[in-house]
């Protein structure tokens, strides 16, 4: 399957690929850092202390470009690249896989068994009314305040122009219970947002998706793949922790997460 990269015009104040590119050494420049800047919002993570990200807004990237952010720590939203500043808080921690490393453990070998009667589908993103229901319902469980809606989630998070973005869905006996969406090159593949139905969760489908996402770089030789961020006392975001062999970004250096 191939999928194409969509390209858009460059808007005022967005940097282009020669300019991202125009560089020798590893870190984000002093040139590039000027046309960051700094949102202070709520914590999306239920902390109770104002969130700041640290964002800038681009064109199409190169995928060298891209993982030149994700190595120093950044994450995708949309067109956007940002990475948490929050004051008094380095709670927000980038971890990442060397899918070659991997050694899974007891439990991952019994939910990778258990989800053997799953099909998966690699397709292109695609904000099709199943995958708006699906959304919806898992949004529903983990913000039960409403706030959040799955029209928004794809218009303003997952869609892109960016980079190459696909979708990767879970099914049972037909009917979707599971999508990840993913931004990936031929050296590393970044996973930006899993969502599954609640009702499935003794499937450990957070879990799972992993050990797919895993199994997939293996075959397509990507040597990175980077999960986002983990925090610790987020019991959401803990299972990421149980990989083992994975690397924390702390104070600009990638770690082996020692358990």
């Amino acid at each position: 399957m191939q999928f194409e990269l969509r390209t858009a015009e460059k808007p005022p104040g967005m940097m282009t690929v020669n300019e991202l590119n125009r560089r020798d050494t590893d870190g984000i420049d002093a040139r590039l850092e000027q046309n960051f800047v700094d949102i202070t919002a709520d914590c999306p993570y239920g902390m109770l202390r104002k969130a700041v990200y640290h964002q800038a807004f681009f064109g199409s990237l190169s995928d060298p470009s891209m993982e030149l952010f994700f190595r120093n720590g950044y994450r995708r939203n949309g067109n956007c690249m940002y990475s948490m500043r929050c004051p008094g808080c380095k709670k927000c921690v980038p971890i990442r896989l060397n899918p070659e490393d991997f050694i899974p453990n007891r439990n991952q070998k019994r939910v990778w068994k258990k989800n053997r009667d799953v099909s998966i589908e690699l397709a292109p993103l695609t904000m099709s009314a199943e995958n708006i229901v699906l959304l919806d319902s898992f949004l529903r469980t983990r913000f039960p305040d409403g706030q959040a809606n799955a029209e928004s989630y794809y218009s303003g998070f997952f869609i892109t122009s960016m980079t190459k973005c696909f979708e990767i869905r879970y099914r049972t006996a037909g009917k979707l219970f599971g999508v990840a969406v993913v931004d990936c090159s031929d050296q590393w593949l970044n996973a930006v947002y899993f969502y599954f139905d609640p009702e499935q969760a003794a499937r450990s489908p957070g879990t799972f998706n992993i050990l797919y996402l895993i199994d997939f770089c293996r075959r397509q030789g990507i040597n990175s793949l980077y999960l986002g961020y983990w925090i610790e006392q987020v019991k959401g975001m803990r299972y990421k922790a149980a990989f083992r062999l994975s690397e924390i970004l702390v104070d600009g250096c990638w770690r082996r997460l020692e358990k």
